[in-house]
């Protein structure tokens, strides 16, 4: 069985390490634990072990355990492909969406929003590659998405999110995750006020580090090698 606690640590260890190499401090990098396929006992073993924020790829299962879990008072984030029929759900139950690609998913997450709840905070996820296959806004589509997004009531446009296509090549992943850094400096420079960069997985968290990643999201290098494939992979 895998020790989730002891992944965790070293995890922690792989972050502050990162950080400190880039001049960064290892605080403003936050892990989120990509719980995906694995059920609620694992995600409260994790949980134990003082891991608060986890992500979903799927808005069922993902439900399923924020119910369960209830009383543990986590943070949780939706990061996988959100289709129309399923944004009711995820607006009722997360407190992050990190996969909004297009006006229609963001326009639903609002109205589906209950005002009583805290704004939904929301990423756009942005397509770096350029692969047909991959989910994500082209890049110079993103500046128009970003201001109809945060004009939207109930959500609050916090950032930006990629998955780069899988490689060894390091240059390659830094110029990818710098392509995503260099968007958010834009649209800062418009006065959007973002702070959060979503990039990097257990294989290349520190080149996504280095180019100023915010949060983090990783899942095997925590709970181990999962149980039914999964696209994307953290």
């Amino acid at each position: 069985m895998t020790s989730i606690p002891g992944n965790l640590q070293a995890v922690r260890e792989r972050i502050a390490r990162a950080a400190v190499a880039c001049g960064r401090h290892p605080d403003a990098i936050r892990l989120l634990a990509v719980s995906k396929t694995w059920p609620a006992d694992r995600v409260a073993e994790a949980a134990d072990a003082g891991q608060r924020a986890f992500g979903e790829n799927y808005a069922q299962e993902g439900a399923d355990k924020v119910d369960a879990l209830a009383e543990r008072a986590l943070e949780w984030h939706f990061i996988g492909p959100l289709q129309s029929n399923k944004t009711r759900l995820v607006a009722s139950r997360f407190a992050w969406v990190h996969s909004v690609d297009r006006l229609k998913i963001a326009q639903r997450l609002s109205e589906q929003r209950d005002p009583q709840l805290p704004a939904l905070n929301l990423c756009l996820q942005v397509n770096v590659s350029g692969e047909h296959s991959k989910s994500g806004v082209a890049p110079d589509d993103v500046p128009a998405l970003a201001e109809a997004v945060r004009a939207l009531p109930g959500v609050r446009l916090r950032g930006l999110m990629c998955i780069p296509e899988p490689t060894g090549d390091e240059a390659l992943l830094r110029e990818r995750f710098a392509t995503l850094r260099r968007l958010l400096d834009a649209l800062n420079e418009r006065g959007l006020a973002l702070d959060t960069l979503s990039m990097g997985m257990s294989h290349d968290i520190e080149p996504a580090i280095a180019e100023g990643a915010t949060i983090v999201r990783v899942g095997t290098a925590i709970f181990g090698d999962r149980t039914r494939s999964a696209s994307p992979d953290a």
